[in-house]
């Protein structure tokens, strides 16, 4: 014989935000996604990503042919006051990344990026293709 339990949700959802903080299961919190824009120019492609919490020196992005990888590190403030507890605590803290391809190959010397109020810009000119070159046999 099955034993079965009722389980009320509002209980559990006011208990576990004014009492103690929520239990995500006893599983791990997922690094939030990196949230970005792409648009396509003539000659250039470009990005916006938001990344809010992160500093402008804990972003990195590499750009290699045709694919970009932007990574950053989001750092924990210790803020801890006597006489306080944490009853609830939802803010990530730890590594994000995200990489994608684009459909052409980029000049990563041409790349620019910059970082204003939580969203990374990054302008990538495209590769100008040289003209095939016909060899002379000698």
């Amino acid at each position: 014989m099955a034993n079965l339990t009722r389980i009320d949700p509002l209980d559990n959802l006011f208990r576990g935000f004014f009492v103690r903080p929520v239990d995500f299961n006893g599983q791990p919190q997922q690094a939030p996604a990196i949230r970005m824009d792409v648009r396509e120019q003539a000659d250039a492609y470009l990005v916006h990503a938001e990344m809010p919490g992160v500093k402008k020196e804990d972003i990195h992005v590499v750009v290699e042919g045709n694919q970009v990888s932007i990574s950053a590190e989001v750092r924990q403030e210790s803020e801890v006051r006597e006489g306080e507890r944490t009853l609830r605590s939802e803010r990530y803290y730890g590594k994000l990344s995200r990489s994608f391809q684009l459909e052409q190959d980029l000049d990563d010397e041409r790349a620019v990026a910059r970082f204003t109020d939580g969203v990374l810009e990054l302008t990538l000119p495209k590769r100008i293709a040289s003209p095939s070159k016909r060899l002379a046999i000698q």
